[in-house]
């Protein structure tokens, strides 16, 4: 199978199941932000290794599910080619394990400036790029019915990836970088 088809060469691209929208569209603009992030993910889980790489992968999985989801033209379309739904399960996960991390972590007592090492650096980026796909999630829901629970995990995947940036700080005797505002010794 070629990796060019030349169909997008006109400003269009095909959904799951055929329908063909401008590369503009709403719906292309949330999956390929989860796309972004997916691949964000990936060098994540290559710099923490072996920190978190299991779950990483498990969090990729579920991104990869919810790009096919907002790839189909519907949720009837999504399941004639079997796309796994995000479910609470898979939010309680999320919960659960930030949970499990923040227990570990000092208390945070300023704001933090991202950085330290390129771990946790990556783990701000993908907190970013997370925040952004969800933004771009809600404003294609606003247009179209979505899942309330892709919203959800992706809300609090951002959360996670805040929580797992400083968890690998610990896991690397890095320091949380505090924020002062300037009059503040910065």
């Amino acid at each position: 199978m070629k990796i060019y088809t030349r169909t997008g060469d006109k400003g269009e691209t095909g959904l799951l199941g055929g329908t063909r929208v401008p590369k503009n569209d709403p719906r292309i603009e949330a999956y390929g932000t989860i796309d972004e992030l997916n691949s964000h993910m990936g060098m994540l889980r290559d710099l923490a290794a072996p920190h978190h790489a299991a779950l990483i992968t498990r969090i990729q999985s579920t991104l990869f599910a919810i790009g096919s989801r907002l790839a189909s033209n519907s949720a009837e379309e999504a399941a004639k080619f079997h796309v796994p739904h995000v479910t609470d399960r898979d939010i309680l996960e999320l919960e659960n394990t930030m949970d499990s991390m923040d227990a570990e972590l000092e208390p945070m007592r300023n704001f933090i400036l991202p950085g330290g090492h390129p771990a946790i650096s990556q783990a701000h980026i993908c907190r970013t790029v997370c925040r952004r796909a969800e933004r771009r999630i809600v404003e294609l829901s606003a247009q179209t019915a979505l899942s309330e629970e892709m919203i959800r995990y992706m809300n609090r995947l951002s959360d996670l990836l805040f929580v797992m940036a400083r968890h690998l700080g610990l896991s690397h005797g890095v320091k949380d970088i505090p924020w002062k505002p300037r009059g503040e010794g910065a």
